[in-house]
């Protein structure tokens, strides 16, 4: 039996930091789910609390790459 996997539409995540290019960075349990459904949507929205120019994030911390990422929204609590 072939079970085919589930393809969403959009996902919206939400991320501690991005910089402009889309790499995020998360916090505590948000790095559970944020990363496998941003590879697994068709199109992916991202809440972060911090937006950076490219470049001020380690590129050994970045967790979800930019290229899954398509829009970014920056939400200041």
């Amino acid at each position: 039996m072939l079970e085919y996997p589930i393809r969403g539409d959009v996902a919206l995540i939400g991320a501690h930091i991005a910089d402009r290019a889309g790499n995020l960075l998360y916090r505590k349990t948000a790095r559970n789910f944020g990363p496998v459904m941003a590879t697994a949507a068709e199109v992916t929205i991202a809440e972060v609390g911090k937006v950076v120019d490219v470049g001020q994030i380690d590129p050994e911390t970045v967790v979800t790459p930019g290229i899954f990422v398509d829009r970014i929204l920056e939400v200041n609590q």
